[in-house]
């Protein structure tokens, strides 16, 4: 069964929850590292093992894919050069959230997104 298997809403319209995980991810390759709430590091999480599993087949069509998702030509670049390479012997889990902490403000449970 696949029940409850979309997306997390986020609290956002459907425009700008896409454009808040398509800039966490695009931070998140270019400094390998982000500090956001819970949820977004796993919304985000799910796009960017996605994004290098595209690096790693390394034809055009998927970086035409991967160019559709994150629209810069530097970081696509940077994913299929440098970050997907990393990753050619593992096969999926290419990220790591740790748990950080409650944010003071909110007590929102604050994350750590990486790449492993």
């Amino acid at each position: 069964m696949r029940h409850q298997r979309g997306n997390k809403k986020l609290g956002k319209p459907t425009d700008q929850r896409l454009a808040l995980l398509k800039s966490l991810v695009e931070s998140l390759f270019t400094y390998d590292k982000i500090k956001t709430t819970d949820v977004r590091a796993k919304e985000a999480c799910k796009m960017a093992e996605k994004l290098i599993t595209l690096g790693k087949k390394g034809d055009l069509a998927a970086r035409r894919q991967a160019l559709r998702i994150i629209p810069r030509k530097d970081v696509v670049a940077n994913i299929f050069n440098t970050i997907s390479k990393r990753y050619v012997d593992r096969n999926g889990g290419y990220t790591r959230i740790t748990k950080l902490g409650f944010r003071k403000g909110d007590a929102a449970a604050i994350s750590l997104l990486e790449l492993v």
